[in-house]
């Protein structure tokens, strides 16, 4: 995985305090077969990031007491996911997205899976819960040259294939960084 790039983690400009803060969980789960799972979310066609795979989260509400609460507010309002049903893990490393301008900070959680996964329809289309394993696999990495709105020119893009979808941009950085660290064991899950 080392060698798929995203053109954001190509020559980056020193930080911009005037990136927005937010926030995400990473939901994680053992599965009945005990097998490793992420949940992501399939985003609706609303807002900037229409279609795309995703997290749970968005950006922090003046009422938000913390980064952590605006991750967890944001999983009970998107997935009806209560904060109950997470135990945080970790604080994962802080992103910043060039193209949207924000400063996402991940948390990792353990989570009680709900027995049917609800969605507030208007911002999500699908909940997917996707094995470690499946991330893992190399036949489903793969790098395009992509040209989308707003980019001068075409530029490389790292993916996962997941099913007809692909993770790519802000969620596979905070994978690819993830994988390693879960696989190795870090966190009880």
């Amino acid at each position: 995985m080392d060698g798929l790039i995203a053109p954001d983690e190509t020559n980056l400009p020193p930080a911009d305090p005037q990136l927005r803060e937010a926030a995400v969980l990473v939901p994680v789960y053992r599965d009945d077969a005990g097998e490793l799972r992420l949940v992501l979310l399939v985003r609706s066609n609303f807002g900037v990031h229409g279609g795309q795979l995703a997290f749970p989260g968005g950006k922090q509400d003046p009422t938000d007491t913390s980064l952590l609460d605006t991750a967890l507010r944001e999983a009970e309002e998107e997935v009806y996911l209560p904060r109950e049903a997470v135990q945080v893990l970790a604080e994962l490393p802080v992103i910043s997205t060039l193209t949207t301008g924000y400063r996402v900070t991940p948390y990792l959680g353990r989570i009680s899976r709900p027995a049917v996964w609800r969605w507030l329809e208007r911002e999500v289309t699908e909940v997917l819960e996707v094995s470690v394993a499946e991330l893992l696999d190399p036949a489903r990495h793969a790098t395009e040259d992509w040209q989308l709105d707003g980019w001068p020119r075409s530029a490389p893009v790292s993916f996962i294939r997941i099913g007809e979808h692909k993770l790519w941009g802000l969620s596979y950085r905070i994978v690819r960084q993830l994988l390693p660290r879960l696989t190795a064991g870090e966190w009880a899950v």
